[in-house]
């Protein structure tokens, strides 16, 4: 039983496994939150949808305003530091989320967590590619979102089991379980060390953000991850609130909502990201919003037509098919951002790449927010149509990525891996054959344990 799943071993260092398995605590606690929020703020503070809307969108709002001054510090410091201290902001600002009893209470603490989320994310991502061997970071990624997702799924269960909306007790618990997370990340993260910038990485050009700006593929980057956000993640939390008062779906089934989405993508993330190796980058990432276009109707149109456990049956199978979609953008995506980025300049690329995250978590939850308090069946629809605009702009993007990045890179088996280390090294051409090729720029050194990873031509076409 466990031959056959060796092929999906992601084949990360130690020091990245145990840096995923802070990410599972961390995001358990995220889990048993996250899914009650809107619904904690509406019907335990008495808080209406639009201002509890406000108040979800306060966090990213926050990292807009921290996050340009994360990707500087990551650089100069490291992202241990940064990391550190934003998961300390989060366990404070959760922790003392039962304290709430006035709105400028609750901007202030989720206004606190939004600051620490600023560091949080570019420290992470940095951290992971520097311990990661590039062939393996599309992989190191998809792992990520793999634990993230694990934990988020069982803490949704968790949660869902603990929530009563009647008793306030039962929400100062979820908060409570939250922040003692961040803190067991950071136990976690002293084991973890960070081996700097790899000496070919290094640059003498000046590190600033108009270098960053002036690369057209990340800012294409951005303004796609900018639409998947607005459209598609910042969305996701109100989708409890909406089934709740429109479906009638109770509070136990939708943690269940959750836990299928997380199941999911816990379960099919890792075939997902093996099938995806040798194959075009961006024609996968044009699969995610296409797939959530599909996802949002079915959300849309269940609760509509459908009452109660119809409603949540036909809820879960498209917040399943949303979890399917979000397989494609670790890989795709994010690994693509941190192999385009100089060493140097690689903890200001994923702090203004996480800007599309706060900016696009700004705008959708808010206008969400709205919406869904004016015209609930309207909301859906109108995120469909962005995500396939999103669709068309990925392929569009295709153009501007380098030759040796257009496909996703391929892990070679263990044995042939094991083989390839102990042969000499010599320069490498890409496959001549293909429409891609392009000649090595250097000989191609095989990582010690992994070989050498190609994109390889005579792949068929995603």
């Amino acid at each position: 039983m466990i031959a056959p799943l060796r092929r999906y071993d992601p084949q990360l260092p130690r020091e990245v496994w145990l840096l995923q398995l802070g990410g599972l605590w961390n995001s358990f606690g995220n889990g048993v939150v996250l899914p009650f929020l809107v619904i904690y703020l509406h019907e335990v503070r008495h808080f209406g949808y639009g201002l509890a809307g406000l108040v979800v969108s306060t966090s990213a709002a926050m990292q807009l305003v921290a996050g340009l001054a994360a990707g500087p510090l990551v650089d100069r410091i490291g992202p241990r530091p940064v990391l550190g201290t934003g998961l300390v902001m989060q366990a404070i600002g959760f922790g003392l989320y039962p304290l709430v009893h006035h709105p400028w209470q609750a901007f202030l603490l989720i206004g606190l967590e939004g600051a620490g989320s600023a560091g949080f994310w570019p420290s992470q991502s940095t951290l992971i590619a520097r311990l990661t061997p590039a062939e393996r970071r599309h992989a190191a990624y998809a792992q990520q979102r793999v634990t993230m997702n694990l934990g988020i799924g069982l803490g949704g269960l968790a949660g869902g089991l603990i929530a009563h909306s009647n008793d306030v007790r039962s929400f100062t618990i979820l908060f409570l379980v939250d922040s003692a997370t961040f803190l067991a990340y950071l136990a976690a993260l002293l084991f973890v060390p960070d081996p700097g910038v790899a000496a070919e990485e290094h640059s003498d050009e000046p590190s600033t953000y108009r270098a960053v700006l002036r690369d057209r593929l990340f800012v294409g980057l951005w303004m796609l991850n900018f639409l998947f956000v607005a459209a598609g993640y910042s969305l996701f939390n109100l989708v409890p609130a909406f089934a709740h008062k429109h479906g009638h779906v109770s509070l136990g089934e939708v943690g269940v909502v959750f836990a299928v989405n997380t199941g999911l993508i816990v379960v099919l993330q890792l075939p997902i990201s093996k099938a995806l190796e040798g194959r075009r980058r961006m024609r996968a990432l044009a699969l995610m919003p296409s797939l959530w276009v599909v996802a949002w109707l079915l959300v849309d149109g269940g609760v509509y037509w459908f009452n109660a456990t119809a409603a949540f049956i036909i809820v879960a199978v498209g917040v399943g098919l949303f979890g399917i979609g979000e397989c494609f953008h670790g890989p795709a995506h994010q690994a693509l951002v941190a192999d385009i980025a100089p060493g140097h300049l690689r903890g200001r690329y994923f702090a203004v790449h996480s800007l599309s995250w706060g900016l696009a978590g700004t705008v959708g939850p808010a206008a969400g927010g709205f919406l869904l308090a004016g015209a609930p069946f309207a909301l859906w629809p109108a995120a469909a149509g962005v995500c396939l605009i999103a669709a068309i702009g990925a392929l569009a993007l295709e153009r501007l990525v380098p030759a040796r990045h257009l496909r996703i890179p391929q892990a070679l088996e263990a044995g042939k891996a094991g083989r390839m280390a102990n042969m000499p090294v010599l320069p490498v051409l890409e496959d001549p054959l293909s429409t891609d090729a392009e000649p090595a720029s250097h000989p191609s050194h095989a990582h010690p344990r992994l070989g050498r990873s190609r994109g390889g031509s005579g792949r068929s076409a995603l």
